[in-house]
């Protein structure tokens, strides 16, 4: 059966014979062939290849230096321009805040400033009214509807005054004070107890109430002193 079967691997349907070892040869050059066309993809690294040189490695380390020190320099400049920054909005507020506060201080200064002229201009008014109502004998004897008229007026101005924050200096009695008094004259009086005291007052004075708490004599009270004399 062999050789039947070596006959017909021979025999070929057109009639040519197969050549077994010629086509065992032709194969294994097919497989070289194959195997040179298609190389495998292991490839050997060489440490030649996986070392850098040594001056590339160089120029590498001082770019990177270079671009840190830029860097930094970069940085400390702004950090400085911040801190300038910082300090010129500092000063502009303060600046701001100051000026605020001196234009208050002047617009207070000038209310105050207009309060004390119309006061001054209301005083005379004010001197008229006490000058007619002191007399007690003759202000009796006028009729009581024209008293009340006259009295009902003269509360009106001094409500004005105290709305100003305004207040009357009536020192009858007290001890003579030259920082809100002023001396017209002299009375000489027995009572020693009366002696440097205000024992007459010819016109009353006004002080104004200012808006940081503090005082100005708008007119300082016109007053008679007693004085006691010895034996």
């Amino acid at each position: 059966m062999a050789e039947a079967l070596a006959k017909k691997e021979k025999d070929l349907p057109d009639g040519r014979s197969f050549d077994s070892n010629h086509f065992q040869i032709y194969n294994d050059d097919m497989v070289k062939k194959s195997n040179n066309d298609n190389p495998q993809d292991d490839v050997e690294i060489t440490n030649e290849e996986m070392e850098i040189n040594e001056p590339e490695l160089e120029e590498l380390e001082e770019k990177q230096g270079t671009f840190n020190n830029t860097l930094r320099d970069k940085l400390k400049a702004c950090e400085a321009e911040k801190r300038d920054l910082i300090e010129e909005m500092s000063r502009t507020k303060a600046d701001f805040l100051n000026a605020r506060r001196r234009l208050e201080e002047e617009r207070k200064r000038d209310r105050e400033k207009i309060t004390i002229e119309h006061i001054e201009s209301l005083i005379p008014l004010c001197d008229s009214f006490s000058l007619a109502m002191n007399n007690k004998e003759v202000w009796e004897k006028a009729d009581e509807n024209w008293r009340r008229g006259i009295e009902g007026i003269n509360g009106q101005l001094n409500n004005i005054l105290a709305q100003h924050q305004v207040t009357t200096i009536r020192p009858l009695g007290e001890i003579f004070d030259p920082r809100q008094h002023e001396a017209l004259s002299t009375a000489p009086t027995e009572d020693k107890d009366q002696h440097d005291r205000i024992i007459a007052v010819v016109q009353n004075g006004y002080v104004l109430k200012r808006s940081d708490g503090t005082s100005e004599l708008i007119r300082p009270a016109r007053v008679v002193i007693g004085v006691h004399e010895q034996n």
